[in-house]
């Protein structure tokens, strides 16, 4: 048995074309999608994640705006440059890029910014929405959770009464994903770092999704090649100079029956559910003025 390669490729093509028709749409009404990206400092990292955001904003045909800010911006003038953008009706969508600096950490970034322009799906009201069972992915909700429900749908991978492991839980990631799989009928397992004995777990899985943030933790003891086991790999890491998953690809391939790249997997999948989130809340801001 080899897996399939369940490359984003095909999905963020079709999503694209979607969301091109309904930017276009929104053109024609006379509003242009923007989003804002409010940048703190000069991470290298962070200024690689930001090209991929504009690239596919500008490809959809929405606007792209980088708010950058000084390394050493005081929380005062932070605050008052976010009340800005919260207030710009020309922006449908802002996001904080992560990390920022030191003295901006404690405050309270997920709900800093204004409901209906989170396009990061992080602010307490609309994470409020998981919790209260929506299935509705037109929502601002986080944005890998609702790519890797994309990508499944997409493959017709079945999530209904599935046993899903997923290793990891951060509230980017594994505690939003275990809600919205929940949502769709799933037995969820969330496990961790402190998890005893993970490949029981592991083994016992239709779907793993691996979060875990460790390059190649998960190889091929983890799975039982009689389970035709799906993996998402959610990792993003560097190993020997190369950006890899979580999950020993090489190692893995042969036992299981569906296996996500990196890359080429499920970052391009949060990208283009950032860009869908965006369209959604543009379409929200007009229905809520007309």
């Amino acid at each position: 048995m080899t897996a399939k390669i369940l490359s984003a490729a095909p999905v963020v093509d079709k999503i694209k074309k979607e969301l091109i028709n309904k930017c276009n749409d929104l053109k024609r009404r006379g509003v242009t999608p923007s989003m804002c990206v409010v940048l703190v400092g000069d991470n290298p990292a962070s200024l690689s994640y930001i090209k991929n955001k504009k690239r596919m904003c500008e490809e959809v045909g929405a606007k792209f705006h980088l708010e950058h800010l000084p390394q050493d911006i005081s929380a005062e003038l932070f605050l008052s440059r976010i009340q800005v953008l919260n207030s710009d009706p020309d922006i449908h969508g802002i996001i904080i890029q992560l990390p920022v600096s030191s003295q901006l950490k404690t405050l309270n970034l997920a709900n800093l910014i204004e409901p209906s322009k989170d396009i990061d799906g992080f602010h307490g009201l609309n994470t409020q929405k998981l919790y209260s069972g929506t299935k509705d992915l037109s929502e601002l909700l986080p944005c890998t959770p609702k790519g890797i429900v994309n990508l499944l749908k997409f493959y017709d991978i079945e999530i209904e009464g599935k046993n899903i492991v997923i290793s990891g839980r951060s509230l980017i990631v594994g505690k939003p994903l275990s809600m919205l799989l929940s949502n769709f009928d799933a037995t969820i397992t969330l496990t961790h770092s402190q998890t005893k004995n993970l490949k029981d777990f592991t083994k016992g899985a239709d779907i793993v999704i691996a979060a875990i943030g460790k390059a190649h933790y998960f190889d091929r003891t983890f799975f039982d090649p009689s389970k035709k086991t799906i993996v998402i790999d959610v990792g993003m890491n560097t190993l020997h100079g190369k950006l890899t998953g979580d999950v020993n690809f090489e190692d893995v391939k042969e036992v299981v029956s569906g296996i996500t790249p990196v890359p080429g997997g499920v970052g391009p999948m949060t990208v283009v559910s950032l860009i869908e989130n965006l369209i959604s809340a543009t379409e929200k801001h007009i229905k809520g003025n007309t």
